[in-house]
């Protein structure tokens, strides 16, 4: 809109007063049809729609000038409308002033709606909040009471637990990322730090599972919020495990701060590879596992866009998929 073209505009104002075009050719007709009867000289007739001709050009011009200077303040408005449609400029006709009413009116709608919209949503975030911390309390005593006795059963109603815990953790952080309090905390940090922490999280499952683990200490520092990252590798993580049966993951940081989880897992379909950071999205592994909320990995990249990371996947069916994100970032400052 901001570099729309001068004849676009003047196509439009040609549009809008084309009715006088036509009433002058009316009069011109009225001209050469009433004059000859009163035996009027031809020059006369000329004369009098050349003169008519050249004070409508002017007029034309000047309105057209006028025109085009209105369209660019409304352009302007229209950039600021939510903050400014109170403070529009005098309406030049019946017409526009019914225009800014109807827009001052669907302003003052807009507003009561986004108000009430916001307190609903807040009441939402505050009740889920609670809930998701109420929830811990049980899950913490059944866990201690399954940890009082190492048995068969035990440790796999642990790892359902687990699971359990892993749901109810990623409902906190779905409503932290969709709400537009900025809950990220930039700081440079221990990359190793970081990753150890999801490691020793899901040491068990590994152990459970059978998979080995290969870690290349990454030795790096890296600005980031450590919360939010320590989600996007627990999620990658959790999906190594998932898929994988026997084999192994290997964690890697390449010289350009790149970081990739690797697992020789079931690997992801070529047609659901473009789809997997999608909301909802299972793809044939989720829809064959029939547990997948298709949330895990469209969070971390949510996270991932909020931390100004690069996330990645490649993967070959059967042979493992491998994630990476890149932590090479030059936009942030430490708060």
């Amino acid at each position: 809109m901001e570099n729309e073209k001068w004849y676009h505009i003047l196509i439009g104002y040609i549009k809008q007063n084309i009715k006088f075009l036509v009433l002058l050719a009316v009069f011109d007709g009225i001209f050469l049809l009433i004059f000859p009867l009163y035996q009027l000289e031809t020059e006369a007739i000329w004369y009098a729609s050349g003169l008519c001709a050249v004070i409508l050009l002017i007029v034309f011009v000047c309105g057209f000038i006028k025109y085009h200077r209105a369209h660019k303040d409304r352009l302007g408005y229209m950039h600021n409308l939510l903050l400014s449609y109170d403070e529009l400029p005098p309406a030049a006709t019946l017409a526009e002033e019914d225009y800014q009413n109807m827009i001052k009116w669907l302003g003052d709608t807009y507003r009561r709606q986004k108000a009430d919209y916001d307190h609903e949503r807040q009441d939402s975030i505050d009740y889920y909040t609670t809930w998701v911390h109420q929830i811990k309390t049980p899950i913490a005593a059944m866990r201690m009471m399954l940890q009082s006795e190492d048995t068969e059963e035990n440790r796999a109603l642990l790892s359902e637990l687990f699971r359990i815990e892993q749901y109810v953790e990623m409902v906190l952080c779905y409503i932290r990322l969709d709400s537009h309090s900025n809950d990220f905390v930039l700081q440079e940090y221990d990359l190793d730090n970081i990753i150890k922490q999801a490691v020793r999280k899901y040491a068990p499952q590994f152990i459970r599972r059978k998979i080995k683990l290969i870690y290349e200490p990454a030795r790096a520092k890296v600005l980031t919020d450590e919360k939010w990252l320590l989600f996007i590798i627990e999620q990658l993580l959790s999906n190594a495990v998932k898929y994988t049966r026997g084999g192994s993951v290997t964690i890697s940081l390449s010289d350009d701060m790149i970081l990739s989880i690797a697992d020789t897992g079931i690997g992801i379909a070529k047609e659901d590879l473009p789809r997997i950071f999608e909301k909802g999205y299972t793809g044939y592994n989720g829809r064959a596992d029939k547990k997948s909320t298709g949330l895990g990995l469209y969070l971390c990249r949510q996270a991932a866009d909020k931390l100004k990371i690069g996330i990645a996947a490649k993967s070959d069916v059967s042979k493992g998929s491998t994630f990476s994100l890149n932590l090479y970032t030059k936009e942030h400052q430490v708060e």
